[in-house]
């Protein structure tokens, strides 16, 4: 017979691993405001999503920044491992656990690619926000990252 520790457990959500991305252009990053989204809704975030199964953290992050926006990161960018974060959402609606990984890019200003918005079921659009003045409120895990003095521009 399973003791109650394991029956909870086998109630709850495994945990997944997403990856999100720092694109830099400047003194800027770009967030989309989240939408029809039962963790984060209306909140801004980075691009990002699951990582898939055989896909290395660059592999994910290029899928889903060209997935999302339109970017192509191809051969011309670095993608570059920043830091990872464990979080667990028990206040949303859809509780779950992410381990995050958090990746960087830095842009070319001279880069001409337009943004687009190619998933307008899950984000309202996409902008370009300046590093001391984002926009509010935040996806939690961004956020905590942040008031933690968090820079994505320092090396």
């Amino acid at each position: 017979m399973e003791n109650n520790g394991e029956q909870i457990a086998s109630l709850l959500p495994a945990p997944r691993v997403a990856v999100v991305v720092f694109l830099l252009k400047d003194r800027s990053i770009l967030l989309g405001r989240r939408r029809s989204s039962s963790v984060g809704d209306a909140t801004f975030a980075l691009p990002g999503g699951n990582l898939e199964f055989g896909e290395s953290f660059e592999e994910c992050a290029a899928r889903e920044v060209k997935e999302e926006t339109g970017l192509d990161l191809g051969q011309n960018y670095k993608i570059e491992y920043l830091t990872v974060t464990n979080n667990v959402f028990l206040d949303q609606p859809k509780k779950c656990h992410y381990v995050t990984i958090f990746m960087r890019v830095v842009l070319d200003p001279q880069d001409e690619q337009l943004v687009l918005n190619l998933e307008p079921e899950k984000c309202d659009g996409w902008d370009w926000f300046n590093w001391e003045n984002l926009p509010q409120p935040l996806f939690w895990p961004l956020q905590k990252m942040l008031k933690g003095g968090f820079d994505p521009f320092l090396p």
